[in-house]
């Protein structure tokens, strides 16, 4: 294949390129110091990669003077990539990348016989100055990261122009070298691509290098190189950077395991399972709520609730609930709020199952009692129609707010929220087979549903990072697990006081091992602190034996106390934990209110039913017992619901009860 000569003003630009990657690579850096350094946020140096050019299209007018006999479709050929490379990385999971650089898009078209039955061959040679910003993404918070962004290409050309030539054979007749005509000085396209950081000094050094393979897509859309015919550029560019950061200054001390402090008042402590599971099987007294929520201003059950025919509901079984549900990776919600949106059709085989037992059906609405008694008889018509349920054993009232409503606090800005919660039909009855008595006083619930379910990494294979007094003292801080190979593992940034991260999360595909756990933090006052800490983890095949879980419901705000579940977690929850068992109690809010507020009450639930279960098991002979507290508050994170629907809310106000056999 023939290759142009560059011109003297192409060879310099390259080479002026070239040299100002080689200045960033070997930018001077101070001799190495005593002082631990943070992760760099700015990162500078080069790149360099090879263009795989493929070439579509239709290309026959190369300029107003030369139209060759055949046109040209297809073709494909390599040329360099040089840029300066600058990051931009303030946390372990976005960040930036700017380059702009020297940009050959060379290839030459495949042969194409003329009409008199020779070959012809064309070679294009088009260059461009790239300005290429991205947006960088690591998802796992490590070494791998996705990017993508614009691409904007200037077609440049001095007074000899050796950026967009062509050269044109005709076999065994002429060779024709000239420039195209029309071609678009700006081309505005995009890429997308992935990469993989590979640290080449220590991470707490002053000055760290990373070495980065990457590959990138650069599709043809926008990169039309003319203004005329159809010709096409598409690119895979493969290639690698090197780039280095200078970190901040940060003070050195080592963390034992237990707790130390690292500020006033501020102590970072790590805590891990004596073995992680890799998932375990779970069988959980499901609460049912009993309301039914409706749209506003409508009296028609809504669709989300599972509604059978009538010859569907011959062959319903509440039992068809509690058969072992498919692992499910989107998690709880999913799962139990299928089984809550079949809540009329349990009222309806528990009635009919038991013929003595009856219902009150107490409607809400906010314009009135008629619309409330409205909602009311549709839940009665659904159970008398479809499951055949004596009219007669059923009763409605209408009214403007249900007996415990959720608005009872005024001037809170989500009260749209709150309103939603009390457009619906409470179901009551004093019949102990639909019933049970959860709180003091008259409240009772409709009975649980029991589930078993196989639960990926459940809360007690969870690392704990405590850091209390994390708010205060801290703007954030984050967390860096490293392997006994050097493989940092980066989570975080983080502003509360209490983080988990799942033990198979560390090990990865390792049965164990060994870790340095250290947190970085930021001080208000812009300080840095550097702690460390060891961690030993090693993975525990399922258990055979099941582990159970409860759940405790409360109504909006402090309307319901901790101590009125008091009979309910002596009398039925204690009994279940066995010596040396693990109790894993975790609280949720829903999202009405201020999260600090939330976050607050969520932890006064969970400390409240860690002090009348631990009251209760000092009474017994139990002994060993570990507990697991963790509050999340309001946290999308970690909720096990969602807050789209207002059934959602209230089932995100709960303590969960986990009691694990050792």
């Amino acid at each position: 294949m023939y290759q142009f000569q560059s011109n003297s003003k192409k060879s310099a630009l390259v080479r002026s390129l070239m040299i100002a990657c080689a200045m960033v690579f070997v930018a001077a850096t101070a001799p190495a110091q005593e002082e631990q350094y943070s992760t760099p946020v700015w990162w500078y140096g080069g790149a360099g990669a090879v263009n795989l050019n493929f070439y579509g299209g239709t290309t026959q007018m190369l300029n107003s003077g030369l139209s060759v006999p055949t046109a040209f479709h297809k073709g494909f050929g390599a040329g360099i990539y040089l840029a300066p490379v600058l990051e931009y990385r303030p946390n372990t999971m976005w960040g930036g990348i700017l380059q702009l650089g020297y940009d050959d898009r060379r290839a030459a078209f495949f042969d194409v016989p003329c009409p008199c039955g020779e070959n012809s061959t064309l070679n294009a040679t088009i260059s461009y100055i790239s300005f290429e910003p991205s947006l960088r993404f690591s998802p796992f918070e490590d070494e791998f990261y996705i990017f993508g962004g614009p691409r904007i290409g200037y077609n440049f050309s001095f007074s000899s122009p050796d950026e967009k030539k062509f050269l044109f054979v005709h076999e065994g007749q002429s060779t024709t070298q000239g420039e195209f005509s029309d071609m678009n000085s700006l081309v505005l396209s995009g890429q997308i691509g992935v990469g993989y950081a590979i640290p080449l000094s220590a991470s707490d050094a002053e000055t760290q290098w990373e070495l980065s393979p990457f590959v990138s897509f650069q599709p043809y859309f926008g990169q039309d190189p003319r203004s005329v015919e159809t010709w096409a550029v598409s690119t895979v560019r493969v290639g690698v950077s090197l780039t280095f950061g200078s970190g901040d200054v940060v003070e050195q001390a080592y963390v034992p395991p237990e707790a130390v402090i690292i500020e006033k008042d501020v102590k970072f402590s790590v805590r891990a399972p004596k073995a992680v599971p890799v998932k375990r099987r779970v069988r959980e007294s499901f609460p049912m709520r009993d309301y039914v929520f409706f749209e506003e201003g409508s009296a028609a059950i809504p669709m989300r609730y599972e509604k059978l025919t009538k010859a569907e509901a011959v062959n319903f079984k509440e039992e068809e609930l509690q058969e072992v549900q498919p692992k499910n990776n989107t998690g709880r919600s999913l799962r139990q709020m299928t089984v809550y949106y079949n809540i009329l059709n349990v009222v309806g085989d528990r009635m009919r199952r038991n013929p003595g037992t009856s219902v009150h059906l107490s409607g809400s609405s906010g314009a009135g009692e008629l619309q409330g008694k409205e909602r009311a008889e549709s839940v009665k018509l659904y159970l008398v129609n479809v499951f055949g349920i004596d009219s007669a054993r059923i009763t409605t009232e209408g009214r403007d707010k249900p007996k415990v409503p959720s608005e009872i606090i005024g001037g809170t800005k989500e009260l749209i929220l709150i309103r939603e919660g009390d457009n619906r039909v409470d179901i009551e009855s004093a019949s102990p087979e639909l019933m049970i008595q959860v709180g003091g006083g008259p409240h009772y619930m409709l009975k649980p549903v029991q589930i078993v379910a196989v639960v990926e990494d459940p809360l007690d294979s969870h690392v704990f990072f405590d850091a209390p007094g994390a708010k205060e003292a801290f703007s954030s801080w984050s967390i860096e697990v490293i392997d006994s190979a050097g493989k940092v593992q980066r989570f975080g940034p983080y502003t509360k006081e209490r983080m988990t991260i799942p033990g198979n999360t560390i090990l990865g595909g390792r049965a164990q091992g060994n870790y340095t756990v250290v947190m970085l933090a930021q001080t208000k006052s812009g300080k840095s602190v550097r702690k460390e800490s060891t961690v030993h983890l090693i993975r525990r095949d399922a258990p055979k034996r099941e582990a159970v879980r409860y759940s405790i419901l409360f109504d909006f705000d402090k309307s319901k106390t901790v101590a009125s579940y008091e009979k309910f977690l002596t009398e039925v929850i204690v009994p279940q934990i066995p010596d040396s068992g693990i109790v894993v109690i975790h609280g949720y809010t829903d999202i009405i209110g201020e999260e600090e507020y939330n976050e607050n009450l969520s932890s006064e639930r969970v400390e409240g039913v860690r002090r009348i279960i631990e009251n209760s098991l000092s009474k017994s002979k139990k002994q060993t017992v570990t507990f697991e507290t963790i509050a999340f508050g309001e946290d999308s994170q970690y909720a096990p619901f969602d807050n789209y629907f207002p059934e959602q809310r209230f089932y995100n106000r709960s303590v969960i009860i986990d009691i694990v056999p050792e």
